[in-house]
C-alpha cells in the first residue's frame, strides 16, 4: 500500500462517520450514500490539498455536494413541472395535433430523468445517437440500446389511458337489464 493509500485510509477511518452524521442531518437517509462517497472520492482525488486535521474540509465537500444535489433535484422537478404544465388540457377549442402534443408532454413527463434526457437530446436537440452518447457519457451503442428502451417506454405511456377512471353505465341502462 503507498503512502496516499495509507494516508487516505486513515482519513477515511477518522472520519467517515462524521461525515455520514453530518449528511445525514442536512440531506436525510435518500441521499446520505451518494453523498459521502462522492465527497471521499472528491478527498482521494485531492488528497495533496487536504488540511492536516481534514474533518472541516470534508464537511465543506460535502455541504458543497449535497447543495449540488438539491439544485439538480430542483432542476428535475422544475422541468417536470413545466413539461406536466405544457399537458394541461387546452382551454378552448385545439386541433387534434394539439391534443396529440399534449399526450406526448404528459408521457414524456411521466418518464425517468434519464429516459427522458435520451429522447429529448435526440427529438428537441437534433443529435444523433452517437452524438448524443457523447453528452451523456456512453458508448453509442449503449446509448442506442437505452433510447430502444426509453421509446418502448414512451410508447406504453402513450398507450396507457389518460383518465383511469372506470366507466359507470347510466342508470337507465342498468334498470334496462334488471329482470
Amino acid at each position: 500500500m503507498s503512502e496516499d493509500e495509507k494516508r487516505f485510509s486513515s482519513i477515511y477511518d477518522e472520519s467517515r462517520q462524521h461525515v455520514w452524521a453530518y449528511v445525514i442531518s442536512r440531506g436525510g437517509r435518500r441521499v446520505v450514500e451518494e453523498v459521502v462517497s462522492e465527497t471521499f472520492t472528491i478527498a482521494w482525488k485531492r488528497l495533496a490539498d487536504l488540511p492536516p486535521q481534514p474533518l472541516p474540509w470534508l464537511l465543506g465537500v460535502a455541504r458543497n455536494v449535497l447543495r449540488e444535489n438539491y439544485r439538480a433535484e430542483m432542476r428535475r422537478e422544475e422541468f417536470a413541472a413545466e413539461l406536466r404544465e405544457r399537458a394541461l388540457p387546452p382551454q378552448a377549442d385545439v386541433a387534434d395535433d394539439v391534443a396529440e402534443r399534449q399526450a406526448a408532454l404528459r408521457a414524456l413527463a411521466a418518464l425517468p430523468e434519464d429516459e427522458r434526457e435520451l429522447l429529448i437530446l435526440v427529438s428537441w436537440h437534433g443529435l444523433s445517437p452517437r452524438e448524443a452518447a457523447k453528452v451523456v457519457g456512453c458508448s453509442a451503442a449503449t446509448f442506442r440500446v437505452r433510447l430502444h428502451r426509453a421509446r418502448r417506454r414512451l410508447q406504453r405511456e402513450l398507450d396507457r389511458p389518460t383518465d383511469p377512471r372506470p366507466v359507470r353505465p347510466r342508470v337507465g341502462m342498468i334498470r334496462e337489464e334488471m329482470p
